[in-house]
């Protein structure tokens, strides 16, 4: 904490990297990748995720269920450099570069089992009681659990996608393979992109002092937003609910 917050100041945020030699700069480009990665990531993983952990906790009958619980469960001790060769060549290969998307997209493939068990769990915390009241109504099944099931449990499913979220806004190894970095602004999803685990990581392996300046500072910010995201989260849906 020490060591990253003597290093922020305003060009940290807003700034680009200085050439080296130099001192000053900021990782403002990095910032701004971390928030597309994670972006592209929450989709994929709250959009799967969720609907697989409803399917798996609202027809447990059904046949395929055992399996889908199985592959949620193997996905949960994939190592992230695995997921991050798997985007790599289904998607960097494919599309002939690194880019943001590859990168969001490796991420999302980490979030979605955090996702999957986290609505799973709060899903079976529904009294069945609530479920039947809605059908006695003469609701479909679907309307009961969009719009009496769902709203129920929304404060633990969003606890659980911060939780992925926080999973993955620190992973850099998937990203090795699929954003790559950049020293500058990103100019699309198809281009690749920095984001602050990757700069932590190439500029603590560097053997420039300044850089291992910004390596602390982002090391910092980066912890930091995850708990302030947290800690909102649970303030938020704390009251509402």
């Amino acid at each position: 904490v020490s060591t990253g917050l003597s290093s922020i100041d305003w060009n940290f945020f807003v700034k680009l990297p200085r050439p080296v030699g130099q001192e000053g700069g900021g990782v403002a480009h990095a910032i701004v990748g971390s928030a597309v990665l994670v972006g592209i990531a929450s989709v994929i993983g709250v959009v799967i995720g969720v609907g697989t952990g409803i399917y798996i906790a609202e027809y447990p009958g059904h046949r395929l269920v055992p399996t889908v619980r199985l592959m949620s469960d193997v996905l949960t001790g994939v190592p992230a450099i695995v997921t991050g060769l798997v985007a790599y060549g289904a998607l960097v290969v494919t599309m002939g570069g690194f880019s943001a998307l590859s990168g969001g997209v490796a991420l999302g493939l980490i979030m979605i089992p955090y996702v999957v068990r986290a609505t799973e769990e709060v899903l079976k915390l529904i009294p069945t009681s609530v479920r039947e009241a809605g059908l006695a109504l003469g609701l479909p099944r679907w309307r009961v659990l969009l719009f009496v099931v769902l709203p129920g449990a929304a404060s633990g499913i969003i606890t659980g996608v911060m939780l992925a979220v926080a999973r993955v806004a620190g992973e850099a190894a998937p990203l090795l393979f699929t954003a790559f970095g950049n020293q500058f602004w990103n100019r699309g999803l198809d281009q690749p992109t920095a984001a602050l685990p990757l700069v932590i990581y190439t500029y603590s392996i560097a053997p420039f002092p300044e850089w291992h300046r910004l390596a602390s500072a982002a090391s910092l910010v980066l912890v930091v937003l995850v708990l302030v995201t947290t800690l909102l989260t649970r303030l938020v849906f704390r009251r509402r609910y």
